[in-house]
């Protein structure tokens, strides 16, 4: 099984901070795609192509389509960091339950348990 690392981006692909930061630098993130699966990571939308925070129940549809491509994916494992809980500043109660009933190959992050956020 290969590992995914799962992070909040925007549409217009600019991974310049975060998780997307992160995702550009180890995991083979494709600056200038803002959604799916690129090299050894995923992204989520969180935010839109003006860098513009999306409403939840937009985010929720992006995480849909993102458990249904991990449903298809049982060959990978995806670790899942706390999207839209940083820069687009919502809160890890705000976005955990759209994880709900996630496929047994998806995981959260360690840093899914910080307290403080």
């Amino acid at each position: 099984m290969s590992d995914i690392f799962v992070f909040g981006s925007n549409l217009a692909g600019r991974h310049g901070a975060g998780a997307a930061r992160s995702a550009v630098l180890h995991h083979g993130a494709i600056y200038g795609q803002g959604i799916g699966l690129q090299g050894q990571s995923y992204g989520i939308p969180t935010k839109d192509e003006r860098i513009e925070t999306l409403p939840l129940p937009v985010i929720e549809m992006h995480v849909r389509h993102f458990l249904a491509f991990a449903r298809s994916r049982p060959d990978l494992t995806f670790y899942i960091t706390p999207i839209g809980c940083g820069l687009a500043g919502y809160k890890r109660p705000q976005i955990r339950p759209m994880f709900d009933g996630m496929p047994e190959n998806c995981r959260f992050a360690e840093t899914w348990e910080d307290p403080d956020l």
